[in-house]
């Protein structure tokens, strides 16, 4: 507890690992609070676990705990599902596909993701794991990072729908994106102009500094 306690005037890093695909993981004390981050950006709680909490609110708390299934591409710490099966009380099933099982490690280790009975969690890519699918989702949460760098196959029209195929009539996308520059914002507004008038897409941009959600429902 002197950790936690001294991390709300400095960081405290208690544990720091390289991975073959993140590079440098660390899980630090920060202002009373465990986080998971890589070399440039925080992973999982502090500012991502705000971001994706905020997006979750635009959809609505009531919303979400009627819904039976949610997708998670990109686990990190597994700070967003936390919000869902913690803070909304979601009692639907929950799958969490993660590609680097180092990361899958530190969030069972640290974070007591394990812990979370109505959670699976899979050590698979992304792109794989949509392709072999055959559930249908009510939420898909996509949030996939190498550090900064966002992978092109998220934006790309192929993977665009299938997860769209993959969701329910009613149910919503939540994606988080990085926009740290002109190009990156207009891949942004290329992404939301590939959905048809059968979606309901709204933007929100400048949430936490560099980040800009969407927030898309299929309407039929």
């Amino acid at each position: 507890m002197l950790k936690k306690f001294l991390s709300y005037f400095i960081p405290v890093n208690i544990y720091k690992r390289n991975s073959a695909i993140n590079k440098t993981l660390e899980v630090t004390w920060n202002n009373g609070q465990l986080v998971l981050d890589s070399k440039s950006t925080n992973y999982s709680y502090g500012s991502l676990q705000r971001i994706l909490r905020k997006g979750l609110h635009y959809i609505g708390f009531e919303r979400i705990k009627k819904f039976d299934n949610v997708l998670v591409l990109g686990v990190a710490g597994g700070s967003v599902i936390k919000t869902i099966a913690n803070e909304i009380g979601f009692k639907g099933r929950i799958t969490g596909v993660e590609l680097d099982a180092d990361v899958i490690t530190i969030a069972n280790d640290y974070f007591k993701l394990n812990e979370i009975p109505n959670l699976t969690l899979i050590n698979d890519d992304a792109f794989e794991f949509v392709l072999k699918t055959k559930e249908k989702y009510d939420l898909i949460i996509i949030d996939i990072f190498q550090d900064t760098v966002m992978p092109n196959f998220l934006f790309e029209e192929f993977f665009i729908n299938r997860i769209n195929f993959l969701l329910k009539v009613n149910g919503f996308i939540l994606f988080n994106t990085m926009t740290l520059n002109k190009k990156d914002k207009e891949r942004n507004l290329l992404y939301r102009s590939r959905f048809t008038e059968d979606y309901s897409v709204r933007m929100y941009p400048k949430v936490e500094d560099h980040n800009e959600l969407f927030t898309i429902k299929k309407l039929q």
